[in-house]
């Protein structure tokens, strides 16, 4: 084969058949898709793709990965991100510089927070918490320094201290942060890697028949009425805690009984229908302290209601119920539902659960079916408050 033009449309069998360059020269093409995506073959047969663009006045050109290990797809993808770097003024040849040399873990573990974590993650805080929690006593030290026998000892420590779930959330949080500094160039050892996690058991927590009671009552009892409207909306609403915690008084629609949270932990809105007990909770919050953003107010920095550790503590301290967690009044709910007749589809509905079976029949659903089944498993809850 003859190339008669450098600029042609990447194919697997364009490349199979590729003429070699001669010795000690080097054959550059262009693909036609993306443009800027070079190949670079030797007089020896190695293929590797680039991109070769300017930078300002100055052309650059920075290596993506070798054919066939990196496709041609993967090229394209890969090439469009780095184009998308130039443009906007970075060097990526400088970032890869920057992360190939000896970072200590606390600049590892900045860099993971600035270029993914925070960009791409909702829940990018609690990688931040937990991380200076955790592992403060690793910031300083060189990152390539920090063994797998290490992170196999800390794991072990945590899970005893904190118990299993900690420690495997953890782990996982290790691994990424150091799979996304290889990812960036950084020529070195992922430490986590081959550290296996704790077995998981599934966790199956909710309010029994014989808790529910005494949770009421604990809850009318609760003096902070903030902690105890945030209670109540989160187990009869059965959304995320995260969700109801921001909950908004501009997407709280009281004529539809409908609440609109814009984006969830799947990344889509999810509309909620509110059963009469929460438009009574919601209204009255309304009347006494009025509009100002925040359905739960907060004094942090966010400017809303933090996850109420210590008022959680009292209710439960007070109703004489054990292991159980705010998570679990999604459980609640969802468990109800199923004792009141709702099928699984229905309460997958309620709680925002996305997967391909249900999401298939969700496309023909409207609100009503899980508002009647919602009404009708909080009715059978709240029959059984003293």
């Amino acid at each position: 084969m003859s190339i008669s033009k450098k600029h042609i449309n990447f194919t697997k069998k364009m490349i199979e058949v590729l003429p070699l360059p001669p010795k000690d020269k080097r054959l550059y093409l262009y693909d036609t898709k993306v443009q800027g995506l070079e190949l670079m073959v030797t007089h020896q047969g190695a293929k590797s793709f680039k991109v070769y663009r300017k930078l300002g006045e100055s052309p650059i050109r920075v290596s993506l990965g070798k054919y066939p290990q990196m496709t041609i797809e993967e090229a394209r993808l890969k090439a469009q991100k780095v184009i998308a770097e130039i443009i906007s003024g970075k060097n990526p040849n400088a970032e890869k510089k920057k992360v190939r040399s000896d970072l200590s873990f606390g600049e590892m573990f900045s860099t993971f927070m600035e270029r993914y974590s925070k960009p791409h993650k909702k829940s990018w805080k609690y990688d931040e918490r937990e991380v200076t929690k955790f592992l403060p006593h690793w910031f300083k030290r060189k990152a390539s320094s920090i063994t797998k026998q290490e992170v196999q000892a800390l794991h072990e420590k945590i899970c005893s201290e904190s118990g299993l779930y900690q420690a495997n959330r953890l782990l996982e949080r290790i691994k990424a942060i150091y799979n996304k500094s290889i990812e960036w160039g950084w020529e070195g050892v992922n430490p986590a890697q081959g550290v296996k996690k704790y077995k998981e058991k599934s966790r199956n927590r909710f309010l029994h028949p014989d808790e529910l009671p005494r949770f009421f009552e604990s809850l009318e009892a609760e003096s902070n009425d903030t902690v105890r409207d945030y209670i109540y909306v989160s187990l009869l609403s059965g959304a995320r805690k995260s969700n109801v915690l921001e909950m908004r008084w501009e997407d709280i629609h009281f004529e539809r009984q409908e609440w609109l949270i814009p984006e969830t932990k799947n990344g889509e809105p999810l509309r909620v229908p509110l059963v009469p007990k929460v438009i009574e909770i919601l209204k009255d919050r309304l009347q006494k302290y009025g509009n100002r953003g925040w359905v739960f107010e907060g004094t942090g920095k966010t400017g809303h209601l933090i996850e109420p550790k210590s008022g959680w503590k009292r209710i439960l301290n007070r109703a004489g119920i054990k292991d159980l967690r705010i998570h679990d009044l999604r459980r609640t709910v969802g468990s109800w539902q199923a004792a009141t007749g709702a099928n699984s589809y229905i309460i997958g509905g309620t709680l925002g659960h996305k997967d391909q079976k249900s999401t298939a029949i969700y496309a023909r659903l409207n609100i009503d079916p899980i508002r009647a089944s919602l009404e009708k498993a909080t009715e059978a809850m709240l029959e059984l408050k003293i």
